[in-house]
């Protein structure tokens, strides 16, 4: 990352990060060599990372009409759901206020009516449990240690899942060691009766869940594989390469 300069530096309770630049490209970073988040200027809908690409990738399985995001980071997921379809109510909550600002300045955070943005932390988001149910529920949350523990805990998949209209999906983003995760797996097959997953080329493990049947078919749809390529300018087939269902 030695070409990018630095053009903000932040800090909340939470630690330091900061906001790169090269000229064509922007990153929000957590910590020492760390892409939180990455944008096109030109093109923000387009999903730089493979986590991305792959967590995008639900939308093969559904066409949703509201979701959740958890973690907001620089809005990559808002930026590309914006793209493919417009009318989508998206709900997005961020435990830090300095990120949203930082999102909103720095990101080209599409802000809109159909756009919902909470300060809040996700665990009392959803132990509110006031939100509407929606189609997908992403969840991002990272810090500059990793993956948050609690997206993992038996108590945030069941009230995610509590959120969720009957066939709706659970999307997590997780390390590749998780793959691994026997207890993770059992526990979501405990609240869904199906769980895919897929390897990513930057060592994420995304993990789908849903109590839908047969959703899981437009994985092997080359025109609907097509179509969500297009629409993100980005081969989406590339990160499903190693799609399965999790056993």
């Amino acid at each position: 990352m030695s070409d990018y300069k630095v053009l903000h530096v932040d800090s909340d309770s939470f630690g330091d990060f900061c906001v790169l630049d090269d000229g064509d490209y922007r990153v929000l970073s957590f910590g020492d060599n760390d892409e939180q988040s990455k944008l096109d200027k030109t093109q923000p809908y387009i999903p730089q990372h493979t986590y991305v690409q792959a967590m995008l990738s639900v939308l093969l399985f559904t066409q949703p009409k509201s979701v959740i995001i958890l973690g907001l980071g620089g809005g990559a997921l808002v930026h590309s759901l914006r793209h493919v379809d417009a009318a989508i109510k998206i709900t997005a909550v961020e435990l830090r206020e300095r990120v949203i600002e930082v999102a909103k300045r720095f990101f080209q955070l599409p802000l809109s009516k159909k756009l919902t943005l909470l300060n809040q932390d996700a665990n009392v988001f959803l132990a509110d449990g006031e939100h509407k149910k929606v189609d997908v529920i992403f969840a991002d949350i990272y810090s500059n240690k990793g993956v948050d523990k609690q997206q993992l805990t038996d108590l945030f998949i069941k009230q995610s899942k509590q959120l969720l209209k009957a066939d709706g999906f659970l999307v997590l983003n997780c390390w590749k060691e998780h793959s691994r995760d026997t207890h993770l797996r059992d526990t979501l097959y405990s609240h869904f009766t199906q769980v895919y997953a897929c390897l990513t080329g930057g060592g994420n493990w995304v993990v789908y869940a849903t109590n839908g049947c047969g959703n899981f078919t437009g994985s092997n749809n080359k025109q609907a594989l097509q179509n969500l390529s297009q629409k993100l300018d980005t081969n989406i087939s590339r990160v499903l390469t190693r799609f399965d269902s999790w056993q």
